[in-house]
């Protein structure tokens, strides 16, 4: 496998080939630009799709489509402001090595909302366009920590854009002061010009249709049957101990790269720098440390000694991943059901009180949403191969009954 493979900036390039699919969409997005360029309203087209769909890469391509027709005199797009906007911090990182690549997009041309929201309210900036991918984690309440007063940073964000054009997935939502479904996100949207497209083709994972069904049937509590056969391009495996999920993973990070074990929360877990060490029998690894270089965590070699997080590897692209589920993640025989436990939630960042949401039936399901959503994010993080190890005893017995 050639190095350049197993670089993120590749993923996304917008040299990268599109699907046909992908191709008919970035045109349609591109017409409702200049469509609704002058328009007397503001204009918002949503791109929704699951995790591995394709959706960064169609936004890549889109913006340096903008940037480039921005330089050009003959095309209606001539002299536009744009800005590409994207929460995630390690993803940013990808996109701005990207603008140094490529003549038209510089990465002043990339940013973090707030950063954004925050500066053009301060300059009284407006922009044309402004491409949100990962619209998901936009902060939908008041965030004094991440230096957010307002109330929703979508709706500040179409406030100094004339067209917004965002990629978003309920099931990718992991924190209750990032909280979306689609009824909130039509809420806003349906305010102005809208138009909408749904990407549905799994283009990350190489597995078949009945490994992404029970994926899929697992995140929402449901343990299917094992699939009797997978795809001989995808190795999809249940594991009994972690210590030799571990083992696997460096055997494949040596001989394809990019592989990596992440977890769910539910261990020991700080922002202060310190190691705080995930245990599993005989596996003993440290959580992800903060990455303070240009480089994303995935493709930094030494942390294939590290236990990666949603925070490192949501939107990143692994050939093999090792997922451990952590202690809250729990089996009930007398339904045959997957639950998550939230007393046994470690992550403190995951639920920040919301004052608009006071039933507690509701606040409680919400919680345990989110933390199947980092289900969601994790299972589909592999190309090539997928493996589950289960902390909790029962559920890991239940899983391996008829495992591959």
């Amino acid at each position: 496998m050639q190095e350049s493979v197993n670089q993120a900036i590749e993923k996304i390039s917008p040299f990268k080939a599109l699907s046909n699919e992908q191709k008919q969409l970035k045109e349609t997005v591109e017409k409702f630009i200049i469509a609704n360029l002058h328009a007397e309203q503001h204009a918002v087209f949503t791109i929704r799709g699951d995790a591995g769909t394709g959706k960064s890469v169609v936004l890549s391509q889109l913006f340096n489509d903008l940037q480039t027709a921005a330089a050009n005199e003959n095309s209606p797009l001539y002299h536009t402001k744009n800005i590409f906007l994207v929460n995630h911090p390690e993803l940013l990182k990808v996109y701005q090595s990207i603008a140094g690549e490529l003549p038209h997009m510089l990465k002043k041309n990339f940013d973090r909302p707030t950063t954004f929201i925050n500066r053009a309210a301060k300059k009284d900036e407006h922009y044309d366009v402004a491409v949100i991918d990962e619209a998901h984690l936009l902060l939908s309440r008041p965030d004094r920590y991440n230096n957010f007063d307002q109330d929703n940073q979508l709706i500040e964000i179409i406030k100094r854009a004339q067209v917004v054009v965002l990629v978003f997935d309920e099931y990718q939502v992991l924190k209750t002061k990032s909280f979306w479904n689609r009824e909130r996100l039509q809420k806003i949207v349906d305010q102005y010009i809208h138009a909408e497209y749904d990407l549905h083709r799994q283009f990350r994972m190489q597995a078949s249709p009945e490994i992404v069904d029970w994926i899929n049937a697992f995140i929402r509590g449901k343990i299917k049957p094992m699939p009797q056969s997978t795809s001989g391009n995808f190795d999809f495996r249940i594991m009994a101990d972690a210590e030799k999920m571990y083992q696997l993973i460096r055997q494949h990070d040596r001989e394809d790269g990019l592989s990596r074990i992440v977890s769910t929360t539910g261990y020991p877990s700080t922002l202060d720098g310190r190691k705080h060490y995930i245990d599993e029998g005989k596996f003993h690894l440290p959580w992800d440390q903060y990455n303070y270089s240009k480089i994303p965590w995935a493709e930094k070699p030494e942390t294939i000694n590290e236990v990666g997080s949603i925070y490192t590897v949501q939107g990143f692209d692994l050939n093999y991943v090792g997922v451990i589920l952590g202690p809250p993640i729990e089996y009930v025989p007398e339904t045959d059901a997957v639950t998550v436990n939230l007393n046994k939630v470690t992550d403190v960042e995951i639920f920040k009180k919301r004052p608009d949401i006071t039933d507690p039936a509701t606040l409680v399901q919400l919680k345990k949403q989110l933390i199947m959503n980092t289900l969601n994010v994790l299972f589909k993080r592999g190309v090539h191969g997928l493996y589950i190890y289960a902390s909790q005893p029962e559920l890991r017995a239940r899983l391996t009954e008829n495992k591959l």
